[in-house]
């Protein structure tokens, strides 16, 4: 075309397509989850908290590319209530993998297991993402060839939008060369012709190379599909187990949700391989049962619901009696019946509540409460859960709670939990895992709980506690001891309940546990949590 001169009209018709092809390339996006930035600064913000997410993306960015944006749309993925994949056509073709591999994390059958434990929780949506981690190590090694195809898919395009802008660019230089009639030089009408014709094999290439990276992505899908569901099962499995063992233990949500990150993760790591952390689901089980004891109870009743009765008791006449309130003409026969004590009422008999001071619980820490009984339960495990579910009790009722723990003499270590402040998990913990070992003594630990009754809790308020005693030994007390021990029950009104576990001779009619206790039982299945449950229907 030398020695050609072009009409500047013409020039722009043939540059055109690559004048918009070129306008396109900033809407391609390196994450796959749609996030606004609110999302994005609770993604930067537990990464900077959590040490396990910044070492795994260090360790996966040294083999893998893109591997942090991998990380951050995995979190976004279990984060967000509601998570949106962007359009294939919107991402950036390096991130192709990255979106085959969240699109099959959400595609998975227990996603939704997952999403319930996560969404709206970083702490969750973090240990979703490092649960997921050996599964993701796997799907980015058997991608590599996927992925290699898909970087030379983004060089090609990048070529093919390199080449487009150096069209705009000619034509610009014909436009400023171009005379007032639109006539371009022939050197710029060259120029244009051979940046139209580099464009057009860019983008041929860039064509091509996105073929190559469609079908290495099609080869992986099977595997990484497959590979998600697995890393999504792991980690539904370990959101959900995490989530148990808070409750088990007495954690709320809201708790959880003002605990700092790390302190939440060290909560975690403690409860998972603290002293009783095989038996959380014990533990949980004896808190609803006390719940489910508690909401047994009745308002304004003196016991249990057995059957009707008749009497003149408003609050307990029974719903037939008050429909006879709204006919006129049965007024006066209820009005009758109630002058002669003759209604009819809820009958309830046996159990009350009366104690209105603090709860202690005396648990029995000696040597032989190592043993374990059926289902591998130890004796510890089934006392300090039934305590746990004592602290429970005493703080729905607004009580004062004491965990007292014993064995021999000289060992006592006492733990209070005010009803006026809340019982901090950490105390609690401290509580049910403490040990003392060695051998059994009665006074030192009922001499405390009768003390602490007595100098803290013995006011009008606070009158008539209950003590709790659990232990699987027996042993003597002194006769000055049990006169003195008398005396203070008699003075300041409290019950003692007594639960020999695994050792039914320690509840035997003769025994001392039996001199010393109001209500005395015997337990041996440690599997069963109902055994105690009358205690918490009186306590």
């Amino acid at each position: 075309m030398n020695g050609t001169r072009g009409r500047l009209d013409d020039l722009a018709s043939r540059a055109g397509r690559w004048l918009g092809g070129s306008a396109a390339a900033s809407e391609r996006h390196t994450t796959a989850v749609v996030a606004d930035r609110f999302d994005r600064f609770t993604w930067q913000d537990t990464y900077g908290q959590s040490a396990g997410l910044r070492d795994l993306a260090e360790e996966l960015n040294q083999r893998y590319d893109h591997a942090t944006d991998l990380l951050t749309d995995a979190f976004l993925a279990a984060y967000k209530v509601g998570p949106r994949l962007r359009e294939h056509a919107e991402m950036d073709p390096s991130r192709l993998v990255n979106h085959q591999v969240i699109t099959s994390l959400l595609d998975s059958p227990e996603f939704a297991e997952l999403h319930r434990e996560t969404a709206g929780d970083p702490y969750a949506a973090a240990m979703a993402v490092l649960a997921q981690a050996a599964a993701l190590r796997r799907i980015l090694e058997s991608s590599r060839d996927a992925q290699e195809q898909a970087d030379r898919a983004k060089k090609a395009r990048q070529a093919a939008e390199g080449a487009a802008t150096t069209v705009g660019e000619a034509l610009q230089e014909a436009v400023d060369q171009a005379d007032e009639d639109g006539t371009v030089p022939s050197r710029a009408d060259d120029a244009v012709q051979q940046a139209i014709e580099a464009a057009g094999a860019a983008e041929a290439t860039a064509g091509q190379a996105a073929r190559a990276a469609a079908q290495a992505l099609t080869a992986v899908a099977p595997g990484v599909r497959a590979a998600a569901r697995n890393a999504v099962a792991k980690a539904a499995g370990a959101a959900r187990e995490e989530g148990a063992l808070m409750r088990a233990w007495g954690v709320g949500p809201g708790e959880l949700e003002r605990m700092p990150f790390d302190q939440r993760a060290r909560l975690a790591e403690r409860l998972r391989t603290g002293r009783l952390a095989e038996w959380a689901e014990l533990i949980g089980r004896f808190r609803q049962m006390a719940a489910g004891e508690r909401a047994r109870k009745v308002e304004n009743a003196t016991g249990e619901l057995v059957g009707v009765t008749l009497g003149d008791d408003l609050s307990r006449v029974i719903p037939s009696e008050l429909a006879n309130l709204g006919l006129p003409a049965l007024r006066a026969v209820f009005a009758a019946r109630y002058a002669a004590g003759e209604l009819m009422l809820y009958d309830s008999q046996g159990e009350q509540s009366t104690g209105q001071g603090a709860v202690i619980a005396c648990v029995d820490t000696s040597h032989s409460m190592y043993e374990a009984g059926p289902g591998g339960v130890t004796r510890e495990a089934w006392a300090k859960a039934c305590a746990l579910a004592l602290l429970d009790q005493a703080r729905h009722a607004g009580r004062d709670f004491v965990g007292i723990l014993f064995s021999a003499a000289d060992k006592l270590q006492v733990f209070r939990f005010p009803a006026d402040r809340p019982a901090g998990i950490a105390q609690v913990l401290d509580f049910a895992e403490t040990f003392l070992g060695g051998g059994t003594s009665y006074q030192r630990p009922l001499s405390a709980a009768g003390e602490l009754l007595e100098a803290e809790f013995n006011d009008t308020t606070r009158a008539r506690g209950d003590i709790v005693m659990l232990t699987d030994d027996d042993c003597g007390v002194t006769e000055t001891w049990m006169r003195g021990w008398n005396e203070a029950k008699h003075r300041l009104g409290f019950r003692v309940f007594g639960v020999a576990i695994g050792a039914p001779r320690v509840a035997g009619a003769d025994s001392v546990l039996d001199a010393l206790c109001d209500n005395l039982r015997s337990i041996e299945d440690f599997t069963d949590v109902h055994a105690a449950a009358d205690l918490f229907r009186v306590i």
